[in-house]
């Protein structure tokens, strides 16, 4: 088998701070957070002079991370259009599964999360929905309703 595992899905972001704030409101916990520069990160991502800031987010079952990284330098390139509608080519959402969806969606929009669409239900399976939260990231959620 060639793959044993995802680790991690990285997102770059301008503002650590808010991003870390909206996905530990989500209930993920930060694991660590510093500074990653030098030679070797250089070689790796193909871009020199790199300096950033990271924090690792893992999810409560300890499985699935989020890695955010904040550059310094060379500064981040901004997509566009920013808020890329739900056919854009590329990642356009990370889903998590959650025990009380209005309850995850009601705390997402008090710290200025934004409802996509609307929260629906598929078939007697899931309740989802899309939540745009700080830089135009959005987060699927769905909960178990079978």
């Amino acid at each position: 088998m060639a793959v044993q595992r995802m680790d991690n899905v990285l997102i770059v972001v301008e503002d650590l701070d808010e991003v870390v704030a909206f996905f530990t409101e989500l209930g993920l916990e930060e694991e660590g957070r510093g500074p990653v520069e030098g030679r070797w990160v250089e070689r790796v991502i193909g871009i020199e002079g790199v300096r950033q800031e990271v924090a690792m987010l893992r999810t409560p079952d300890g499985h699935g991370r989020i890695e955010l990284a904040s550059f310094r330098t060379p500064a981040a390139i901004a997509p566009e259009p920013r808020n890329a509608p739900a056919n854009t080519l590329g990642i356009r959402r990370v889903m998590f599964a959650v025990d009380d969806i209005d309850d995850v969606v009601a705390r997402l929009l008090a710290r200025g999360g934004e409802l996509v669409g609307e929260v629906v239900r598929y078939e007697d399976v899931y309740r989802l929905c899309y939540v745009r939260g700080p830089e135009g990231i959005v987060v699927g959620l769905a909960e178990s309703i079978g």
